[in-house]
């Protein structure tokens, strides 16, 4: 017995050697499940890549870079951006005073990406909005396609081609890339696999076939708790985002259970009671920041945007995006702008997607993808049909929705948006089938979605230089001319047209308070949403000398006027830099409103 416990001692490894061995078995692993997972790095790889060259214009200098078809919507987010980094020092606020002085912004009201901002504040601390923002437009998309991806291996099984090119479509669509034009909280769609995903789990745990003890309630909880969570971050990413997907995953749950009946009666009772759940865990969380969007300061309880304005052209459907590397300038028509190419598949995609459709059969899945495509794509009509930029005077079933809490806040054109993910998902059903398959089909799908994909492959987006900003920020001088946490008035005032002078407080982590600029707030009859304030008359006359180069006659009148409007802005300091435009004649009319001003750098300062 000693013997045996003597050699058992001999052999036994030394504590320095167990110390040796724990990081190269740790490593051995790490190595095998890289080699396990190689394919699914290439191709999150891949889809960082893309995003990398559709953004490529923004980099390597963010800061001198700007989104040339949408800068105001980016001068706005990098705004939020910088504001939203200040919850790291503790100051965080659903309702912030440091624009629209002294009203303030109700960030709710507002797409103000609050999620995200915190999520990548020490980037912003770090390097400056401008690069977070960049940063977000790329893995926006990048991340939104791989976890389509994920969910369509992991999930529906799909082999690894046929998700990643109905993934690709998902992340990189054409929809998806011309949001990108300054609208983080479309873009930031990276929950919604997930949201999918818990759903789908709460149904297949629900459904008692199978399973002697019935549903398997563990899983039910989990789920229910899940999707609670989820929706709660994605309500401060984008609740435009989170009511589409409601919207559609509603319309496609009511046609999977009527196309498969069985697993409505087996799985449906304890389905809604998952859902009733975790809309109660989520209710209490949301409860305030839902009363403080509608009914709390600077709230708003409508939608600001025309439905019978923002609807999608029949046409469209058919046409390429101006955004892709095959389409046609003459698109813009057809559209709002450059951010809302939302419905141009063009007729190769859906030529392809229709086809794959009608092979895939009567399943289950399949019915409920189309009739979510068919209802998303058709509420993106609007009130009213239009073709080819002509009205119809056909009422669209939009107008069934119109009016409704909620809706109105969303662009009905928007709704297109949700095809996408599935057209997506109905390409990569039809690609692994075939892949499944022998002889000619296994090559003739794949083919034909790929070309398909191919013909809505994006175009990089397009960029130009932004103009510098004035030593007197850049240099901290303003730090001279502004109380801590006061008020500077820029001359001119920023606006929605133009809000550049917000750029000031984003460069220095909004260290001070601006009147009016660019955001949503109820200024509107009845206090309905409008973009942006009225401008007191000092603003207005200011903005009239930099837009005609005209001195003004001031008299008493106006100075009165002028110190009334900057003791209700609680202003520290009205700064006027060499970059404004008629600078020279604005200099003038604040020296005849405020007297002899002070000079700071490159700005010309009246401090109160």
């Amino acid at each position: 017995m000693v013997e045996a416990v003597t050699s058992a001692a001999r052999t036994a490894p030394r504590p320095d050697q167990v110390r040796a061995v724990r990081p190269a078995a740790v490593t051995r692993r790490m190595a095998a499940a890289v080699r396990r997972r190689r394919a699914d790095l290439l191709v999150g790889l891949a889809f960082v890549v893309l995003a990398g060259w559709l953004t490529h214009g923004l980099w390597p200098a963010p800061g001198a870079r700007v989104l040339a078809l949408n800068p105001a919507d980016q001068t706005l987010y990098e705004w939020f951006l910088a504001l939203d980094a200040r919850a790291l020092r503790g100051e965080l606020s659903l309702v912030s005073d440091r624009l629209n002085a002294p009203d303030g912004v109700n960030l709710m009201a507002n797409t103000s990406v609050v999620a995200l901002g915190v999520l990548l504040a020490p980037v912003t601390l770090a390097f400056g909005a401008p690069v977070t923002f960049a940063l977000l437009v790329a893995l926006n998309m990048a991340g939104t396609a791989l976890a389509w991806y994920l969910l369509f291996t992991r999930v529906l099984r799909a082999r690894r081609l046929a998700a990643g090119l109905g993934a690709a479509l998902c992340g990189f669509g054409p929809g998806m890339v011309s949001q990108s034009n300054g609208h983080l909280h479309m873009t930031a769609q990276w929950l919604v696999p997930v949201l999918v995903w818990l759903v789908v789990r709460l149904l297949r745990a629900a459904d008692p076939a199978g399973r002697p003890d019935g549903p398997d309630r563990r899983r039910m909880v989990s789920s229910a708790a899940g999707l609670a969570a989820v929706v709660t971050v994605q309500v401060f990413v984008g609740e435009e985002v989170l009511f589409l997907t409601a919207l559609t995953l509603a319309v496609m749950t009511l046609a999977y259970g009527l196309a498969d009946r069985d697993l409505l009666r087996r799985a449906g009772p304890g389905f809604a009671r998952g859902l009733i759940g975790a809309a109660g865990l989520a209710l209490p969380v949301l409860a305030y920041p839902l009363w403080v969007q509608f009914t709390g300061p600077q709230g708003v309880a409508d939608g600001m945007f025309p439905p019978a304005y923002f609807s999608a052209d029949l046409a469209g459907w058919t046409r390429l995006s101006a955004l892709t590397l095959f389409g046609s300038p003459e698109a813009v028509r057809l559209t709002t702008g450059p951010a809302e190419f939302t419905t141009f598949l063009g007729w190769p995609l859906l030529l392809v997607s229709v086809g794959c459709a009608a092979w895939l059969g009567r399943r289950p899945l399949v019915v409920a993808l189309v009739a979510g495509a068919l209802v998303t794509a058709v509420l993106a009509l609007g009130p009213e049909v239009v073709v080819g930029g002509e009205r119809t005077g056909l009422p669209g079933p939009y107008r069934l929705l119109a009016g409704l809490p909620v809706v109105d806040g969303a662009l009905p054109m928007r709704f297109a948006l949700a095809v996408l993910p599935l057209v997506g998902t109905v390409l990569t059903l039809a690609v692994h089938r075939a892949l499944g398959e022998s002889g000619r089909v296994r090559r003739a799908v794949p083919i034909a979605v790929g070309a398909a994909v191919l013909s809505v492959l994006p175009a990089p987006l397009p960029t130009m230089d932004r103009p510098p900003l004035p030593e007197f920020v850049t240099g901290g001088h303003w730090r001279q001319c502004v109380r801590p946490g006061g008020v500077l008035v820029p001359v001119p005032t920023a606006t929605p047209q133009d809000p550049w002078p917000m750029r000031w407080a984003t460069a220095t982590g909004v260290g001070f308070g601006m009147p009016e600029g660019f955001f949503i707030g109820p200024y509107g009859r009845g206090g309905s949403a409008t973009m942006g304030t009225w401008q007191r008359p000092t603003s207005a006359l200011l903005a009239d000398v930099a837009r005609r180069g005209v001195t003004p006659a001031v008299g008493d009148r106006q100075r009165r006027q002028a110190a009334r409007d900057v003791e209700f802005w609680r202003a520290s300091c009205v700064a006027v830099t060499d970059d404004a435009p008629h600078a020279e004649m604005l200099r003038r009319t604040l020296e005849q409103l405020f007297g002899p001003g002070t000079r700071l750098a490159d700005a010309w300062t009246w401090r109160f």
